[in-house]
């Protein structure tokens, strides 16, 4: 009996389009492509050994996501800082982190997981707290991440994953300075007190004063920094 020989597996299209789109997306995040650069599928097809196809579906997955925009004849761009763009999703934030917020107040929270993880993590004393710019920044996103999930509703929860990812390149350069770090662990924590004992309108108001002082540090953020930042990322 003649046996076929197994034949390598094909990568799904779809799984190379979910590859490409996922490294297109964390090379803006990580600053290895700043807003203003400009780049060819071509290019981007022979760095990450793909054909154009699954590159261009996953360009066009980014545009619609607002990260790039395409100029026909002349190849793709990372879309340059709209400041006042990033500035309404902050008061988007503000909205739905005190909505969470407004519903903790009726649960249990002794019980909730979630909750727990968060004391955790910034209710610590200051020689525990992590000193990694980019390990807090995942800390400083998860903490609010977590505030709608522990409310439970997953329709706010999706709306608000959604506006982080599009502000998350604003906040990692954000915790580049060593006093927003330890502002955040001593701000993030006066918060959960405040949550813990049912101080509504206090946990609220702490809460919007952290999240617009992100908010005025984007004003602040210029290419020269970007710049800076992927130099470290490269370096690390």
């Amino acid at each position: 009996m003649q046996i076929t020989p197994l034949k390598k597996p094909k990568t799904r299209p779809d799984n190379l389009v979910e590859r490409v789109y996922q490294q297109l997306k964390d090379d803006i995040f990580e600053f290895r492509l700043l807003p203003g650069d400009r780049f060819s599928e071509n290019e981007v097809a022979e760095r990450v050994a793909a054909s154009r196809t699954p590159v261009r579906q996953a360009l066009y997955r980014l545009e619609r996501e607002g990260y790039v925009q395409v100029y026909f004849r002349s190849g793709w761009q990372v879309r340059a800082f709209d400041f006042n763009y990033f500035e309404e999703l902050y008061d988007v934030r503000i909205v739905l982190e005190s909505a969470a917020v407004a519903r903790l107040a009726s649960l249990d929270l002794d019980a909730n997981p979630v909750i727990v993880e968060l004391k955790t993590t910034w209710q610590v004393p200051d020689e525990a707290r992590e000193r990694d710019a980019g390990r807090v920044s995942a800390l400083d996103e998860r903490f609010h991440c977590a505030l709608l999930e522990a409310a439970g509703n997953a329709e706010m929860a999706r709306l608000h994953y959604e506006i982080t990812e599009k502000i998350r390149i604003i906040r990692r350069l954000d915790f580049t300075q060593t006093p927003r770090i330890e502002a955040t662990y001593a701000e993030h924590g006066q918060i959960l007190d405040a949550i813990l004992q049912r101080r509504t309108e206090q946990a609220q108001r702490l809460l919007k004063s952290h999240i617009e002082t992100s908010k005025h540090e984007v004003r602040k953020i210029t290419l020269h920094r970007l710049h800076v930042a992927r130099s470290e990322a490269r370096s690390a």
